[in-house]
């Protein structure tokens, strides 16, 4: 989407830096005077040793910067959301079939500040196999809200694409929020808004299906939001987490999350 530049964008990001105390040493372009509109500031690439990635066997790795906020197994197809509040994988995947391959699995998922980097990577290598646009609310997913508000990660909208691993399946889910301007991925490029008609039923796209390859190394870029939200990363096979991962912890893109228990 084409956004136009103005004389105000150096001021606004400015101000952002300081109010977020965002670290600019780590920008692939740190000079603020280069960014020709806000949104290009926000989705900043980073330099290329700003996030070792692990290369571990039988790892996964962070899909993103930001704090965990929740992880674990999946019981009986269902998910963590916060205390007192849960929710089904079929309902956030919105497929039926598909929930099912995940009914055993482990699941992550990690809230993405303001201040974070805005890019989401490979959890672990993998090719494409279809892509969903979920259509729903716009709420908050800041932790406030996310301990409040009964299965909202399945309530937003969202984006869910579905890999084939050597582990088996795992679905990375982008999921909206309030003021997320778009989420993007780099095959499809901006996915929402979706287009200016409301759509009230999921869309989806079958690449491996209609003969499409899509392959991703872990660690490689496979979509950004363009402002803060939560990236829900689930597993078929069951993951060993590691121990010192708890609810809130700080997390960057490409630190070692845990190794797959069939290992």
């Amino acid at each position: 989407m084409t956004r136009l530049s103005s004389p105000l964008t150096p001021s606004v990001i400015k101000w952002f830096i300081g109010q977020y105390n965002v670290d600019m040493s780590e920008a692939l372009e740190p000079d603020i005077n280069t960014y020709k509109t806000f949104n290009a500031f926000f989705t900043r690439a980073l330099k290329a040793d700003a996030r070792p990635i692990s290369t571990l066997p039988d790892a996964l790795v962070c899909p993103a910067d930001g704090r965990i906020s929740a992880l674990g197994d999946i019981r009986d197809g269902t998910l963590i959301q916060a205390k007192q509040h849960d929710y089904s994988v079929e309902a956030l995947l919105a497929d039926t079939e598909t929930a099912k391959r995940f009914s055993s699995g482990s699941f992550i998922t990690v809230y993405l500040s303001p201040r974070d980097y805005h890019r989401i990577h490979m959890s672990e290598s993998g090719t494409l196999d279809s892509m969903t646009h979920v259509p729903g609310r716009l709420f908050s997913v800041a932790p406030s809200s996310v301990d409040t508000i009964p299965s909202l990660f399945a309530r937003n909208e969202r984006v869910v694409s579905l890999f084939e691993t050597s582990h088996g399946a795992m679905a990375m889910v982008l999921v909206g929020a309030m003021n997320v301007a778009a989420i993007e991925t780099v095959w499809a490029g901006q996915i929402t808004p979706f287009g200016k008609l409301s759509r009230r039923q999921p869309s989806h796209w079958h690449y491996r299906k209609d003969g499409q390859h899509h392959e991703f190394k872990h660690g490689e870029e496979m979509g950004r939001f363009n402002m803060g939200s939560t990236v829900i990363v689930l597993t078929e096979t069951a993951l060993e987490f590691e121990p010192d991962l708890i609810s809130q912890s700080p997390v960057k893109m490409g630190m070692l999350l845990g190794h797959y228990r069939s290992s």
